[in-house]
């Protein structure tokens, strides 16, 4: 087995390039650029956004919010995929809409900036609003709809974590605003069907040999239990860890992923596992190019980078992921905490 030699690269010059990396990828519009193809999503668009608030890009952060705010739907939801003329995929996934909310409370976390929050809360409102339409009576969230509102009957345990940290995030914005809402109530369905209702996941498809399955529900805070926590953590290192090289993405698949890798790293500083999420963090480095620029990921029996793109998001996901580990800004506590009662 072909490991990429490792690479001393000084973390906060790192960061630096990656950030740069990302502003490249911004439109005039404030969109940011994921694919080769010139195309981008809305929740990797917020995860950009949050990669370039840790490193204080503040203007070009302001920027794509204002691209969210010019492209929301009039029903609180964005469509799934842009491009630079406009929507070119129709349907609405409810986890990309709610997802605005955690980078905006990411974003307050670190500058502190109540107008900012004043400023987007109806963009907030919306979103989560047309997300909570589609929870059902047993707490879970159908993830999409099409442009004419027919609903795909489905669960994801990704995407309803996700959601999930989208409450505790808008939950957060609107007791600092002093906005009603009956979002709590939903937020405990939700994290109670994720715990103890396997069955209403998934029920097209099993997801289960994604790694993200395993461990998003210790990343956003659905499980707090630490022996299930322990058994989350030690489920992805088994399942889907390959030593000295990161986190697969598929379990069948000799294909290790940076950003998974990221999202993993983050899961473990929430759970002070500090020393696992260093060594993994110094794996994935290797798997960029001469620019210290993140591939999407490695294919470790073909030794290549693959697929040959390097998303903005990949390389935001990488700085999430040092900041949680080496607490560069106020808002390494994102995941870390559960900010329901903070305020």
């Amino acid at each position: 087995m072909y490991y990429p030699e490792k690479k001393n690269i000084i973390v906060s010059d790192y960061l630096k390039t990656l950030a740069s990396f990302i502003k490249d990828c911004q439109l005039e519009s404030g969109a940011i650029i994921s694919n080769a193809d010139g195309s981008l999503d809305p929740w990797d668009h917020c995860e950009s956004i949050m990669g370039l608030s840790i490193m204080n890009q503040f203007d070009s952060a302001l920027k794509g919010f204002d691209w969210l705010k010019e492209t929301q739907n009039e029903d609180g939801s964005w469509y799934a995929k842009y491009n630079v003329e406009g929507a070119i995929e129709f349907h609405k996934p409810t986890h990309f809409s709610s997802y605005i909310a955690v980078a905006v409370f990411h974003y307050f976390l670190i500058t502190n900036d109540k107008d900012f929050l004043k400023s987007l809360w109806g963009f907030i409102e919306k979103a989560i609003d047309f997300t909570l339409k589609y929870q059902t009576d047993d707490g879970s969230i159908y993830w999409a709809v099409d442009d004419k509102n027919n609903i795909d009957k489905d669960s994801l345990i990704t995407g309803s974590s996700s959601i999930l940290k989208s409450l505790e995030c808008g939950i957060a914005i609107s007791k600092i605003l002093n906005k009603k809402n009956n979002w709590y109530e939903a937020y405990l369905k939700l994290r109670e069907c994720i715990r103890n209702s396997p069955s209403s996941f998934d029920k097209k498809k099993d997801r289960s040999n994604f790694s993200m399955d395993s461990y998003y529900p210790v990343l956003c805070g659905a499980i707090d239990d630490k022996g299930l926590i322990n058994n989350a953590i030690n489920k992805t290192l088994q399942d889907f860890y390959v030593d000295g090289i990161g986190i697969k993405c598929v379990n069948n698949e000799p294909w290790v992923t940076v950003a998974e890798t990221s999202e993993f790293i983050i899961a473990l500083t929430k759970n002070g596992k500090d020393g696992l999420a260093k060594k993994l963090f110094t794996e994935i480095l290797n798997i960029s190019d001469l620019d210290n620029v993140p591939y999407m990921g490695w294919q470790y029996k073909e030794n290549i980078f693959w697929p040959d793109e390097k998303p903005s998001w990949t390389a935001a996901a990488v700085i999430l992921a040092a900041d949680g580990i080496y607490d560069l800004s106020k808002g390494s506590s994102l995941f870390k905490n559960n900010f329901l009662d903070f305020f």
